[in-house]
């Protein structure tokens, strides 16, 4: 079961970290990358750049493009891993193991869409 892991949290968090904390927290991302590659589990694990890099398009009875991301939060999206996990539980073991992991910042989990499962309970 291929899951996306959606990870939340304020920007500016990452904009405070004195060069020691960000050496750790780089540190810290390595890790989980090579123990989700060793497990076998990982497809892809990447940071984002800031909310203000974003553009957002939007179709309602037309084109509309926008600056930024879609909402005004606090919490924008930070990044994001997509895992090959047994089921829910080894997703949410692995989401707990992520440096992501502290104080306001949440991580979302969803199952990646199998068209060949939608597709066959479609036809029935």
């Amino acid at each position: 079961m291929k899951v996306l892991l959606t990870l939340y949290g304020e920007e500016r968090a990452a904009e405070e970290f004195s060069p020691e904390q960000g050496a750790a927290e780089m540190a810290a991302w390595q890790a989980f990358d090579q123990a989700a590659r060793a497990a076998g589990v990982l497809i892809a694990c990447e940071g984002l750049e800031g909310s203000h890099t974003a553009t957002t398009i939007r179709i309602d009875g037309g084109r509309q493009v926008t600056d930024g991301p879609f909402i005004e939060t606090k919490e924008q999206l930070g990044g994001f891993i997509v895992l090959d996990v047994r089921d829910l539980d080894e997703a949410l073991e692995w989401a707990a193991k992520t440096p992501w992991n502290h104080d306001g910042c949440t991580t979302e989990i969803r199952p990646v869409m199998n068209y060949e499962a939608w597709m066959e309970a479609a036809s029935s």
